[in-house]
Formats: structure tokens, C-alpha cells, sequence
């Protein structure tokens, strides 16, 4: 049976780390991986939708990666998401993924063309055949990808030893259920969705990897721990209080990335940077909005978690 308790838990998707002349910043990279393990998250989930790795080059990525591997050895649980949109690019970064020394590598499936079930196993198998040694993650985002997970093509990959978990960004609780069954003992399942945290988590999933934890990291690690104790209604209640929060920051005109990543700065004096275009960035008619987003935040720490 394997040990899956490295992944139970809270662990935020990393956001992308610019300079000030929009490059990637690998002691802006260190000073976020040493922020959220100082917070006492699970582990980090890296390059994937909240690293925004569909704009950084293969390079880049590596550079990421190898930043935050150097602060969070021993500390952390590292997935790092490795897909690009062709097979021979996702391998590459398998295989340094695993030099590194991550827990497990993850994959979307490729994207625009729409690939029949067979050519997704195919690619997916591809990129795990390049790191062997290394625990697998499918990544299910159909709202992005433009293809779901069936479960023909769950079953067929969990004919690879190295599948080991799902990572669900569906909107259904559902799917969360029908991975967990299907997956048996010991198969991991991650509730995307950060708005459903709770929801995922009573459904079934082992844990949660999503794109504003890093933002109010203390208030998923309270949820997470009302769930263990069994107290759900008090887990609700602030999984409510994160919900009008999230939807506070998507009013914004700016990308939510460059709105999470102001607001830490002005809560916690973290210099992550902006975004990359075609993101659009943060634009001067925000700023009050994200005080009011960041306020939201500290008094809603201050409620449950002081």
C-alpha cells in the first residue's frame, strides 16, 4: 500500500514569480516556497494554471522549478504540473522534474486540437515513461483543456503504476466521487475547484490544490482542519467567507493572479510581480477594490484563525 499522506491537506498552485522587467525571478520563487511553508501548507503545485506556464518557455520552467525545489526540500510536498502542448517538451521537463527530486509530475491534456481518448493515454504514458521513478497526476481541467476525463481513459491509465492521483478542476462534486471509487484504495483525489473546497473534501478528496490559496493560506488550512475534527458546519462558514472573497477579487479588471499577487503585497510585503501579457494587468480603477479584497481577508483571518 502506498503512502499517500504527503498528499492529504492543503497545497496551494504557486504563482508565476516576475522581476520588474517581467522575467522569472528565482529569489521572488524562494521568498513565496519559504513563505508558504512558513504558513504550514502541505506542499506546492508548480507551473501549472496559477504559474501560468502556458506563457514561459521550457527554460523558464526549469528555472521555477529548481528555485523552488532549493527551499522546499524536506519542508514541502512539490508536484510539478510538466505538460506543454507537445509530447517531447512535456518529457524534458519529466525528466529534470525528477532529477530534482519532486513527489510527483502532473499533466493536462494536450490542448486546441481535440485528441481522441487513445492519443491522450498515449501522451500522458509518454511523459511518465521519461520520469519512472516518479508518482503521476492527471490534471483534469475540461473548462480549459477543452477535454474531460472519461472514465474510459481513467481506467486505461490506471493501468500505469505510476497514476496515483487526480487532480479534479470539474465543477461536479461527482467526479470526485466516481475517480475516488474507480481509483480503489490508496488512489488519491485533489478537489480543484477552490469555491467547492469543502464540498470536494466531504465528497471524498484526500486534499486540495488551488489557485487563491496562497492568497489567505490560513483560512484553507483552518477549513482542512475543521474537516478532520468532523466539524463541517463551522468548515462551511468559512468556506463561504472564501467564496464572496473570491468572487470580490474576479470583479476586479486586472487578471485575479495580478489582484492575489497586489494583494500580498500589500498584506505581507511579498514582491511577486505582475503578469504577463495577454493577461491583463492590474489597472489603477482596482486599487480600491483590492484594499477591500485585503481587508476582507485579514478581518476573516482575524475571525477564525486568530
Amino acid at each position: 500500500m502506498r503512502d499517500v499522506s504527503k498528499y492529504q491537506g492543503v497545497i496551494p498552485a504557486f504563482y508565476a514569480c516576475y522581476d520588474d522587467a517581467g522575467e522569472i525571478s528565482p529569489q521572488r520563487v524562494r521568498a513565496l516556497t519559504r513563505y508558504l511553508a512558513d504558513k504550514g501548507v502541505k506542499g506546492v503545485y508548480v507551473c501549472g494554471s496559477s504559474g501560468v506556464c502556458i506563457y514561459q518557455s521550457v527554460e523558464e520552467r526549469k528555472l521555477v522549478l529548481e528555485n523552488v525545489m532549493e527551499e522546499a526540500r524536506g519542508r514541502l510536498t512539490v508536484i510539478a504540473h510538466v505538460a506543454c502542448n507537445n509530447t517531447r517538451d512535456s518529457q524534458e521537463l519529466a525528466r529534470h522534474a525528477q532529477a530534482l527530486g519532486v513527489d510527483a509530475i502532473a499533466a493536462i491534456p494536450p490542448i486546441y486540437f481535440h485528441l481522441p481518448d487513445h492519443a491522450i493515454a498515449a501522451y500522458w504514458n509518454d511523459i511518465s515513461q521519461a520520469a519512472p521513478d516518479t508518482d503521476f497526476v492527471i490534471y483534469n481541467i475540461p473548462q480549459l483543456a477543452g477535454v474531460a476525463l472519461t472514465m474510459p481513459l481513467f481506467r486505461k491509465m490506471l493501468e500505469n503504476p505510476r497514476v496515483v492521483a487526480v487532480k479534479n478542476s470539474s465543477m461536479p462534486v461527482q467526479d470526485i466521487q466516481m475517480f475516488k471509487d474507480a481509483g480503489g484504495e490508496g488512489f488519491v483525489v485533489f478537489n480543484g475547484p477552490d469555491e467547492q473546497f469543502v464540498g470536494g473534501r466531504c465528497m471524498g478528496a484526500d486534499g486540495g490544490i488551488g489557485g487563491t490559496y496562497a492568497v489567505m493560506p490560513e483560512l484553507y488550512l483552518k477549513m482542512d482542519e475543521y474537516i478532520r475534527a468532523g466539524n463541517i458546519p463551522m468548515a462551511q462558514e468559512i468556506q463561504y467567507v472564501c467564496d464572496r472573497i473570491i468572487y470580490a477579487m474576479c470583479e476586479c479588471r486586472g487578471n485575479l493572479y495580478a489582484v492575489m499577487k497586489e494583494i500580498m503585497r500589500r498584506r505581507e510585503g511579498l514582491e511577486l510581480g505582475g503578469v504577463r501579457p495577454p493577461l491583463p494587468a492590474l489597472v489603477l480603477e482596482d486599487s480600491p477594490k483590492v484594499d477591500q479584497c485585503a481587508a476582507m481577508i485579514s478581518e476573516a483571518i482575524a475571525k477564525y484563525c486568530g
